[in-house]
């Protein structure tokens, strides 16, 4: 009898004498799936195969034209970005990425597959710019998101463990504002235009980037821009239009049911000691590790190099490696979500987080025009100064966004000590 009621509860559709119409069936049978498909991406399971997934594919990426070590990464193709706008003109990154495209598209195409499309807005906008603004400042002086740390070390690199470390102390930091009460305020239920603003952005620059109109003259009459695209340096470097898009697309629906994010399983693990989040950035980590091996032992490409010097768009400052990584983990955290994280966000209708991005891709202008990027051959004469900068303002707005209350209770505990340790020293 177990055995029998079991059956018939594992499918809708089970014959148990009541005809229903196919339409019916056709749609009880769809939403019997698509719960199946939920419970699994919901699982232990479903995040490991999605970190797993994101693994394999990166390195491919590299296989496949892109940059070594740089198979995905948001703040560097965030950067190319804004180059081929012309919001900078450094000459070797300038090139619109299909996969952020893809990330955003696939995530919205999930979000609408499975009902969780949902246009918001209005926690914060600024500040939210600004603090995109900001990360986008310490990753660069990184040379790299927490995606793009992480398939470096899966590559050797032993400079990404000092950006990791500082990412961790950053999102640490961010935690304690958290868990004190830190917030920016509700965002508001929006009118659909507002949750599609990202996407349909990323929609024309898709278009712009398969028919790179040239509107511009330059001084001998050349035709250029305003889309703009490197012909050496890592901009140069790059897969076919499609193969980086679906790959975009097949991430951003993996991650967006996953929830997959590199700041988050941080976060959760300092909060809650949960490590469910870990667990799908742990296995990004191996299968990257087990690709670059495969591709490396059974293709010309060498994908693996252990060490700290000589690596690909790379350099060895082990201060402000940590340091730009710090500023960065400090920003996602205060404003909810890795780089990655934020795009998918914007692909399920959260306004806040495509102003998030915006700020990012705003911050590589920045970052170049002013001369605070890092380079391989080191960290630029600006980009420190930068950094502190970043960390005092990022701080500062995680103190004033926190709970009063606790800034209350926590300067009537200090006080009496500050007065005990004015009148000893008089």
């Amino acid at each position: 009898m177990h055995g029998v009621g079991s059956e018939r509860m594992a499918s809708p559709l089970a014959d148990d004498g009541v005809h229903l119409p196919v339409d019916l069936k056709k749609e009880l049978a769809v939403t019997h799936y698509v719960s199946r498909l939920s419970s699994f991406f919901a699982s232990r399971w479903g995040i490991i195969f999605a970190g797993a997934v994101i693994g394999v594919l990166a390195p491919l990426l590299v296989y496949w034209g892109n940059p070594k070590n740089m198979g995905i990464c948001v703040a560097c193709f965030e950067r190319d970005i804004a180059g081929a706008l012309g919001l900078h003109r450094a000459g070797v990154v300038q090139y619109i990425r299909p996969e952020i495209i893809g990330f955003v598209l696939g995530a919205l195409l999930a979000a609408l597959l499975f009902r969780e499309f949902r246009a918001r807005a209005g926690s914060a906008p600024i500040v939210r710019f600004a603090l995109g603004v900001f990360a986008m400042i310490g990753a660069l002086v990184f040379l790299g998101c927490p995606w793009r740390a992480l398939l470096r070390l899966a590559g050797g690199d032993l400079n990404a463990i000092l950006g990791l470390s500082g990412h961790v102390a950053g999102v640490a930091l961010g935690a304690f504002f958290l868990r004190n009460g830190y917030n920016l305020g509700r965002a508001q239920r929006a009118p659909l235009i507002i949750g599609l603003v990202l996407p349909l952005a990323m929609i024309g620059l898709l278009l712009l980037a398969i028919c790179t109109p040239e509107f511009g003259r330059d001084a001998d009459g050349n035709p250029v821009g305003p889309i703009f695209e490197s012909i050496k340096g890592p901009g140069a470097l790059h897969p076919a239009i499609w193969v980086s898009l679906v790959v975009g697309m097949a991430v951003g629906v993996l991650a967006q049911r996953t929830r997959f994010c590199t700041m988050g399983a941080i976060r959760d693990v300092v909060l809650i000691r949960d490590i469910h989040l870990v667990s799908g950035v742990l296995a990004l980590l191996a299968a990257a590790v087990v690709t670059n091996a495969v591709i490396t032992g059974f293709t010309d490409e060498d994908l693996l190099k252990l060490g700290f010097a000589d690596q690909s768009v790379a350099h060895d400052n082990h201060l402000w490696n940590f340091l730009g990584m710090a500023l960065a983990g400090l920003c996602f955290a205060l404003a909810g979500g890795c780089p990655g994280r934020q795009l998918f966000l914007s692909g399920e209708g959260d306004g806040d987080a495509a102003v998030f991005v915006l700020g990012m891709i705003t911050g590589a202008g920045f970052a170049h025009n002013f001369n605070l990027a890092s380079s391989p051959a080191g960290v630029s004469p600006y980009g420190p100064e930068a950094v502190v900068i970043g960390l005092v303002v990022a701080a500062t707005i995680g103190f004033a966004a926190m709970d009063k209350a606790w800034l209350a209770a926590w300067w009537r505990r200090v006080l009496p000590r500050v007065k005990v340790a004015a009148a000893d020293e008089t």
